[in-house]
This record gives C-alpha cells, structure tokens and sequence, in this order.
C-alpha cells in the first residue's frame, strides 16, 4: 500500500490544532500537519497555515497563537475544525456547547489535547508566490505544557477513519 503513496504521504505525520484569536476576543481553532521542530535553541517550529482561513487572519492581526497536539481520540475533530470554514461557523461556540475546551492564558485549548505550545510567529518566512496554497510562519516556542499521556493524532488514523485521502 505505501508505494501507492507519494513519497510525501508515506511519512506519518501527527495532526495538530491551531487555537487562535485577533487580539480582540474573535478566536477560532483550525487543524494543521504541516508544523515541525526545526530548531532546539532555540526552541522553533515552522507552520503552514492555509490562506483564506480565519487562523491566518488571527495570526496576521495578533502574532501568537497554541499549537495543540491532538491525541489518537480526537480524529473526531477533524471535520469541523479542519474541513468547516471559521468565517461560516462559530467553531468556538460548537465546542464550548460540546465542553471540549478550557481556558489556557489568553486562549481556548482542547481538554483532552496531548500538549499545548504556544507561538510566536515571526515575520513571513517566504514570499506569498513561494507556497500557493499556505502561508510559512517561522515561530518561536514561548512556553509549553503536557497535559495528557496517550498516542498522538496522525495521518495514518486519518487515513483509517476516512478521514482523508491515501
């Protein structure tokens, strides 16, 4: 099955969320696998955010956010938080209603997320032409809590539930 894969896919990423607000009380959660570690001091992470989003609107207008690592039993999530629009749907509201989330400094973060960091994006790291589809932040770890033991989200269970493509 993996050489169905391209070589991009075959690599089994774990699947965060953005929680983020502008600075002004609007917040929004967003789902995001394109974040990695890329620097132990100090501590950077580089992290695509998908353009048109309501999160890259929050981390443009107030540059810091928490990047959350889901645990094995959030894949339930992924739809609303990575498939529905924040500009169409109050995703803050539909977890509040659900009591999903608690108060973390100035964010909402997920109960049951594995860890929360939270971020500093940098100034763009790239031009806008040099990614179509995401814009690349270089981030800085602020500070960082474990809240649970427990397997990360990945793609692989992702791709087990039907989540999202091979």
């Amino acid at each position: 099955m993996s050489l169905r894969k391209k070589p991009w896919n075959r690599v089994n990423l774990p699947v965060y969320s953005i929680s983020s607000h502008n600075g002004k009380g609007n917040h929004n959660m967003h789902i995001i696998t394109y974040a990695t570690a890329i620097s132990m001091q100090p501590k950077q992470f580089i992290c695509g955010v998908y353009r048109g989003t309501k999160t890259l609107e929050n981390i443009t207008q107030h540059n810091k956010f928490v990047l959350q690592l889901l645990s094995a039993q959030q894949y339930n999530l992924v739809n609303m938080l990575g498939k529905k629009s924040g500009h169409q749907i109050n995703k803050m509201a539909y977890l509040q209603k659900r009591n999903l989330v608690q108060q973390w400094k100035d964010y909402y973060v997920l109960s049951d997320a594995l860890a929360i960091i939270e971020m500093e994006a940098l100034p763009v790291l790239l031009p806008n032409t040099a990614s179509p589809d995401h814009t690349i932040f270089l981030c800085n770890v602020l500070e960082y809590k474990n809240l649970h033991t427990g397997e990360p989200l990945t793609l692989d269970i992702l791709r087990q539930k039907h989540l999202i493509r091979i």
